[in-house]
């Protein structure tokens, strides 16, 4: 059995500390590569990081409710942020060739549903208000089929409310910051990151419990 990391991470009062420690596992269970707690005040936010969301940076910009310009971005994020203490941040590392071909939506589903489990587990535990975020336009991932996001066009219900979450991309969430701040080895894809089956990279996900 994995466990979670020690570098870097927060560590709680006891009485969060085994919720937090479950919940923690609960990301290794699901498939995350590490996972660990952080103190939501050492979450690194940057308003440019939200701008490259806007065209031409995205080509999903605007297409679900999940992404910028339907989201509260920066902003809203950093106000969410003071009503919380503890977030767990979760990567799955995965091959380069994997993370940009086919297997691309299969991999950032994984990484959505990661992030709606632990966030599901929190609530049922207690922690009304946990709220998780993924990467990846769920337009693209959940909706590819469909003409539309249902929630932004016809002001509906989501199709898949309990796998898809919003990216951090669209708050300004520094990414490779979060992974920094966990000593984390920070796998972009270019840099010169291999494994015995070729290049690697990361991608991550965050809940923020409580």
């Amino acid at each position: 059995m994995k466990t979670q990391a020690t570098t870097g991470i927060d560590h709680p009062p006891q009485n969060i500390s085994n919720l937090l420690k479950t919940l923690t596992q609960l990301a290794y269970d699901h498939g995350a590569s590490a996972a660990a707690v952080i103190r939501c005040q050492s979450i690194p936010v940057k308003d440019h990081l939200a701008d490259l969301c806007k065209p031409p940076g995205c080509p999903n910009y605007g297409l679900a409710a999940s992404c910028p310009p339907h989201v509260g971005g920066p902003q809203r994020f950093r106000e969410q942020l003071t009503r919380f203490e503890h977030a767990i941040v979760f990567k799955i590392d995965v091959r380069a060739a994997d993370l940009m071909g086919a297997a691309r939506p299969d991999i950032f589903r994984t990484l959505h549903r990661i992030a709606a489990t632990i966030e599901q587990a929190a609530v049922a535990r207690g922690c009304k208000d946990a709220c998780a975020f993924a990467g990846g336009s769920c337009k693209e991932l959940f909706c590819t089929d469909h003409p539309s996001c249902r929630v932004v066009q016809e002001n509906g219900p989501c199709r898949y409310p309990a796998e898809a979450r919003p990216s951090m991309s669209g708050y300004g969430i520094d990414v490779f910051g979060l992974m920094a701040a966990l000593g984390w080895p920070q796998h972009r894809i270019g840099d010169n990151n291999h494994s015995d089956d070729g290049p690697t990279g990361s991608i991550a996900g965050m809940v923020l419990i409580c």
